[in-house]
Order: structure tokens, then sequence, then C-alpha cells
């Protein structure tokens, strides 16, 4: 396997463009308290879930309170041309948030307003900072609730900038599937709407889809238009052991290729198990697992279960149980969803170096075992979890963040994993996004031609290279 052109950016490369003293001046008359250059909020804006600890924190924090407040402040930018990051709850894992190129950071965390819901037509309208339990807390009541599930209590302006996905994706589909509008900020400062509540257009370019994905490089999203379901009529989880992962991913590819329409179907490894069992205080059988889960009528439901459950027994599947009111259902989801916690917890003072793919799902059991062989034979610690079902899985690498050969090690690894991936005609991230981690492998995946064009958007809506620069991919 060749080596990939993404190992030049396991360290980004940090050059900070200046901030002047006009500009801070300008932000502190603008918004006043609104406005802070405290070292333990910028530090706070300077970091997020990935293993890069050695970026220095942006200049300044603007906390913006509606939309004005964002197209001022990057109208401030503009004049200056210093960098915009937005910034969200801070949970993203591949460095997005990170100011490599320095410049301020527009926190939309009190943008959290639901400004509408329309139940008739299954659609709510939220601004960004508004987060996924905060959104279907507050829409309960209508028997209607918004499905995609990253497992952190994310928020939906950042889901929408990184194209997130989760543990629902098998059923209900992505970001980009969910979103139908947008109100965006652009690099100027100019406010525009994309999109509408209507189910389906075919009016001029799909603006929205460009903006979905964009991870904060082409605009700052203030509302968010989003599709929403009914609540099925009945839900029921279940989790099944397994002899080996061969036998748990088999189980799932035969599972989806058979139509059945099952709602979630996560794999959890055996090391994972045991991390999630003593940091939950559970007692799960420490073998390879499913975590499945299955929504509609009473009777919908008794068949899917049935079906998955003939065919899991038919891969060595045993010790079928299942989960059949709200409380058992949340502890299983919540100590699944605790699973990155529950990792870092069971080697204290390590980092997490985590990675995602994504494969069609007849190349999955290839792609994911090969990598697990792989992982083993190296004995660094990881945990493993997939949202299978659409062929994609997470690895996760503990290292101790002070040993630089373990870091060195965990890295091959990944190159190792996502260049495999995209041999396979996956990609190589599934919803994390590209951030800085994987920029190199956008080029293997996307090639050269399809980055030129990506550059040439990206140079027409931001001439100035300001919003949240040095990440996706370098402007050459």
């Amino acid at each position: 396997m060749n080596a990939p052109t993404s190992l030049a950016h396991v360290r980004p490369e940090i050059a900070p463009r200046p901030v002047p003293e006009a500009l801070i001046a300008a932000l502190q008359a603008r918004f006043g308290a609104q406005c802070s250059t405290a070292m333990a909020v910028r530090e706070q804006h300077g970091r997020d879930e990935s293993s890069y600890t050695e970026v220095p924190p942006p200049a300044a924090v603007v906390f913006a309170e509606g939309t004005q407040d964002v197209a001022d402040a990057l109208k401030l930018a503009s004049q200056h041309e210093v960098p915009v990051i937005p910034f969200g709850a801070g949970s993203s894992l591949e460095g997005h948030l990170l100011a490599v190129q320095g410049g301020i950071s527009i926190d939309v965390s009190r943008m959290n307003r639901v400004l509408s819901v329309n139940a008739d037509d299954l659609t709510v309208t939220v601004q960004p900072g508004v987060t996924r339990k905060q959104l279907n807390e507050e829409i309960k009541s209508t028997g209607l609730f918004f499905p995609i599930d990253p497992g952190a209590d994310a928020s939906i302006g950042g889901m929408t900038a990184t194209r997130a996905s989760g543990t629902n994706a098998v059923r209900y589909g992505t970001m980009r599937e969910n979103v139908l509008a947008l109100e965006v900020v652009t690099a100027s400062g100019e406010v525009v709407r994309t999109g509408t509540r209507a189910k389906k257009s075919s009016a001029g370019y799909d603006l929205t889809r460009l903006f979905v994905g964009s991870e904060g490089t082409l605009g700052v999203v203030t509302e968010v238009t989003l599709r929403i379901y009914p609540l099925p009529e009945a839900v029921s989880a279940a989790i099944c052991s397994f002899p080996s992962i061969e036998a748990a991913v088999r189980t799932t590819i035969e599972t989806i290729q058979l139509g059945v329409p099952i709602a979630r179907v996560e794999l959890i490894d055996v090391n994972t198990v045991r991390m999630v069992n003593a940091y939950s205080k559970l007692s799960l059988r420490e073998e390879p697992m499913l975590l499945m889960e299955f929504h509609g009528s009473p009777a919908g439901v008794k068949e899917q279960a049935e079906t998955v459950q003939e065919i899991a027994s038919g891969h060595g599947g045993n010790a079928f149980e299942w989960a059949s009111t709200p409380e058992e259902r949340t502890r299983l989801w919540t100590a699944r969803h605790n699973s990155f916690f529950a990792a870092i917890a069971s080697r204290p003072g390590c980092r997490a170096i985590s990675t995602d793919t994504c494969v069609p799902i007849s190349r999955l059991a290839d792609c994911l075992l090969d990598s697990v062989a792989e992982v083993d034979a190296s004995g660094i610690p990881y945990f493993l979890v997939g949202h299978v079902g659409d062929g994609n899985f997470h690895f996760g690498y503990l290292i101790d963040p002070d040993d630089p050969a373990e870091r060195e090690k965990a890295e091959q690894l990944n190159h190792a994993l996502v260049a495999r991936a995209i041999a396979l005609e996956g990609t190589c991230t599934g919803e994390h996004g590209v951030g800085l981690h994987k920029m190199g492998f956008l080029v293997d995946e996307a090639g050269a031609g399809a980055i030129d064009l990506m550059r040439t958007i990206k140079r027409a809506l931001d001439p100035k290279n300001i919003m949240n620069p040095g990440k996706i991919f370098s402007l050459g």
C-alpha cells in the first residue's frame, strides 16, 4: 500500500496572521462585554476534542447573540483581513476549531432559540447554538423528534458545518438529507438565505448543500431549517453478543442487504465493552456486540426483531437481550455514547487519536477486519465502535501524549486505515469531517481536479481567506 499524501498533515502548520489592536478595539467598542480577550476564555475556544494540544488560542472571542452580531463581527474582521473561526459546542474531533492562522472566535452558543416549529409540515427552524438534546426536549410535546444523533450533545450549527450523522443515520440519513434551508453570514458580512421549507426544489444551484459540510470555511450559519419526524409508535432495543467481530459484521451486512429497516445497529468490540462496563457500571458480556434499535408499529418492530434474531443466530449470535422500556434503552445508549469517555478513563492521562471511515457495506468486513488485525499487532490500546449499518466505524487510539513514538505509531495506524477505506471505494471520513487531520486524505480521495474546484469556490466566496483558514484543504 502506497504511503498516503496526508503524512504532512499529522501536525498542523501554525502560521498566525497579525491581529491589529485596532480590530480588538473596534470589537470591544461594538460588543462590550460580549467580546473577551481573557486568556481562560480564549483557551477554551482554542481547543476541541482532537489530539492537537499545541496550537495558540484565538486573539479574542465574540459571543454573538443574533445574526446582526455575526454580520458586524465579520465585517470588522474582513476590513482587517483577520481569520474568523465559528464556535458552537466545541465537540469536534479533527481540529476544526483551532486557530492555526490566528484570528478571532465567534461563539454562537447564546444563539440558542427554537424559532419556529411547523408540526404539520414536519419542519423546525432553529438558531445554530441549539443543541440536539435541547431541540428534542422542546419539540417532544408535538409528538415529533429530530433523529440525528452524533453522541455528543453537539450544536445544530456545528452538526450542519461538519455534515454530522450518528447512530440513527442508517434509517434517517445524515445532516445532508435533513437540512432544508439555511441563513448564512458570508465572509463579507452579507446575510444570505438558501433553500426553503419545501421538501424539494429544482431552483438554481443547491447552495444549502454547499454550506452543509463546509466546516466554517465559507460562512457562519445563523439559522437552520430541519426535517423532523413522528416519534415511532413502538421502539425496542436489543443487544446480541458474537463469537467474533466478523460474525457481528456479517450479521449487519445481511440485515441491510435484506432490507430490514433497522433504526440503529452499533458494533462495540470486546475492548470497548470492557471499558464501558467499568465506566458505566454495567455487566455486559465481554464479547463483540451489536446494539440494535427497531422503530415502527408494534407488529413491524416485532417482525424486524425476529428477522434480525434469526440472522444473528446463523452467525453464532447469542444472549439476545431486550431493552423495551425507555429507562433500559436510555441506559444502554448512554453507555454507548459514553464509550469515548470510558476509553479515556481506561488509561489515565492519555489522549485519543480518534478517526472514522466509511465504506460500501459490501466492503465493510474486509476493511474492518484488516484494520483490527493491524492495531492488535501494534500493541497500541484502542477502542472500536461503529455505525456499521451504513459502513461507518470509529477507532480511537489511546496514546501517551508525551510519547512521540506512540503518537507516530497511532498515526501510522490511522493512515493505513484511511488509505484502506479509500482503496475500497470508501471515504476518509464518514462523519467527523476533514478539519486539520484529514486534509491530505481528501486529496487522495477526491483528486487534484476536485480540490482545485473547491479552491475556486473558496476564493470566490472568501477572497481574503478569513473563514476558518487552513482547514479541509490548503489554498496552495
